[in-house]
């Protein structure tokens, strides 16, 4: 067990996630392109949720609470950081976390953007079209980061898609500095290929200068961490980076590398993937959960699997089977 009260704090975009059912002709009027994600500016994200239809529905999501929320849902104790506005989206993302069991205290943003959000248009033949409003999530700083609450962490575990705000960048340095200062863990999700394309140096000088400790990606991000088509290599830069990085492999499961030694295990099976949607973010709560607690590399990597392969069985990233006790059925210890 962590002797630390919380086991995992992460740090990330605070998005309410808004979905409802359209055909294809709501997105060719409203000039969508469908199946990928927009980013749209405040006026354009109320524009389109006047339009919506009423049938709507609302979670609070980003990738680093997701992860969070599976944290509790695992019977751990999880925190959240992220920035929402005092409005009423951002009112309902804080009741919506707390409900979850995710002990979330930042302070909403008074003045300027308002809460961030994605409105998610799902037509009838399963395809998810995007338009997401980043606003106060950008607003996130220094300020919102405090010593006692990272040093009361196991891991401290961020996302890279805060890599983008010079503010929020800061943030996540002063948090990996709590960490290390009461000798915690500071870890990091690459997020996507993409934002590895755009940081790689910085992302680069944050494991090897050490100030992540662990970090979680998929074969994709961490091809392209390290600008190689070749798995083994980026294996072994990545052994001599980090202490601990784990790395999905989808269908063929999940991989760990600590040092020096890899250790793989192989993906549960189901019987259809619905929505992989949230699948790294899962993963994620599993695989920390288990390392926070002590638990050797397999079967925190057993975890983390687990809980990816009943997220993808779904529509949405946040678990609805109660995954303590699937993680009981599995013989897998939280």
């Amino acid at each position: 067990m962590s002797n630390a009260p919380i086991d995992v704090l992460t740090i990330g975009n605070a998005i309410t996630d808004i979905f409802a059912h359209v055909d294809d002709a709501f997105i060719e009027k409203e000039g969508m392109t469908k199946s990928i994600m927009h980013l749209v500016e405040m006026d354009r994200s109320n524009y389109l949720l006047s339009q919506m239809p009423g049938d709507r529905k609302r979670v609070g999501g980003g990738s680093c609470a997701n992860t969070a929320v599976g944290v509790a849902a695992l019977g751990g104790n999880a925190a959240f950081v992220g920035k929402v506005a005092n409005d009423e989206i951002g009112d309902f993302y804080t009741r919506d976390i707390a409900k979850a069991g995710v002990e979330f205290t930042t302070a909403a943003l008074e003045h300027g953007a308002g809460s961030g959000r994605s409105m998610i248009m799902i037509t009838p033949d399963g395809e998810r079209t995007m338009n997401t409003y980043l606003g106060a999530c950008h607003d996130l700083t220094e300020s919102d980061i405090f010593e006692d609450q990272i040093g009361s962490a196991a891991i401290t575990f961020m996302e890279g898609f805060l890599w983008d705000p010079p503010e929020a960048k800061r943030a996540f340095v002063r948090a990996a500095h709590y960490a290390h200062k009461h000798e915690r863990a500071a870890a990091i999700t690459l997020s996507d290929p993409f934002c590895v394309g755009r940081f790689r140096a910085e992302f680069l000088d944050l494991l090897k200068s050490k100030t992540c400790d662990y970090v979680c990606a998929n074969l994709a991000e961490l091809k392209s961490l390290y600008q190689t088509d070749d798995l083994g290599a980026a294996v072994q830069q990545i052994a001599q980076d980090v202490e601990i990085a784990a790395v999905t492999m989808g269908a063929e499961g999940a991989m760990a590398i600590k040092d020096g030694e890899v250790v793989t295990v192989p993906a549960y099976h189901i019987d259809k993937v619905v929505d992989a949607t949230g699948a790294g973010d899962l993963f994620a709560s599993g695989f920390l959960l288990g390392v926070a607690r002590g638990q050797e590399m397999s079967e925190a990597l057993k975890l983390g699997c687990l809980c990816a392969s009943e997220v993808i069985s779904h529509v949405g990233a946040r678990p609805e089977a109660d995954l303590k006790a699937l993680a009981a059925e599995h013989g897998l210890k939280v």
